[in-house]
């Protein structure tokens, strides 16, 4: 159980690093190209530039991803008793991986590319719903809405975009998705770190009984 304790804090570390290492490399992306605009471009537009930042915004969605995993084996772990709780954390490791391979295969390997970013912004708001789901089965309620909410904002700016194009480009949108997907992240990985230090002081007053 120890072990599995450690391996719930290191997931929740990790889920506090995500928006630190992905908009770190996205600002210093933008800021050495500067022929980025919100308006025309898509965030993937800076995965092709050459120099240092292409290298910098796909390592940074390389590394977020990797992240990204560890949290979502946190979250397995969090939900241990909860199959709905291990889908949901599954689902949310595809859309991590669904992320690594939006670095891996920039817009030089087109439709590879629209394919693996169209899933990671399907996977991810449907990752959440799960989740809510799940943490609404274990009476957790205020989580379970707070999700509810994050899986409807992280959706609306895509439907907004094909329904009533607010920009030419998809850079806004996918800032905004990304934005509340982290938030919902820290949320989580608090929680996680919330719940170490009851569980190990469960389990040593069911020790010292035996």
């Amino acid at each position: 159980m120890l072990s599995g304790l450690s391996s719930r804090k290191f997931s929740a570390i990790c889920g506090f690093i995500v928006p630190i290492v992905a908009f770190s490399c996205i600002c210093v992306s933008i800021m050495s190209w500067s022929e980025f605009n919100w308006v025309t471009n898509a965030l993937s537009d800076l995965g092709v530039v050459s120099g240092v930042t292409g290298f910098i915004f796909n390592f940074g969605l390389l590394f977020t991803g990797l992240l990204c995993l560890f949290f979502a084996a946190g979250l397995f772990n969090y939900f241990k008793a909860s199959i709905t709780g291990k889908v949901g954390s599954m689902v949310f490791a595809v859309a991590s991986v669904w992320l690594m391979c939006i670095g891996v295969f920039n817009e030089s390997f087109w439709p590879v590319h629209f394919v693996v970013a169209v899933l990671f912004f399907i996977t991810l708001p449907v990752a959440l719903l799960i989740l809510m789901a799940a943490l609404y089965l274990q009476h957790e309620t205020k989580l379970a809405i707070f999700s509810l909410i994050s899986s409807f904002i992280a959706a609306m700016p895509w439907i907004l975009y094909f329904t009533m194009p607010y920009v030419s480009g998809v850079a806004v949108p996918e800032t905004l998705s990304s934005a509340v997907g982290s938030i919902w992240i820290i949320v989580l990985s608090y929680q996680l770190l919330k719940t170490i230090k009851s569980d190990f002081n469960s389990d040593s007053l069911r020790l010292e009984a035996k």
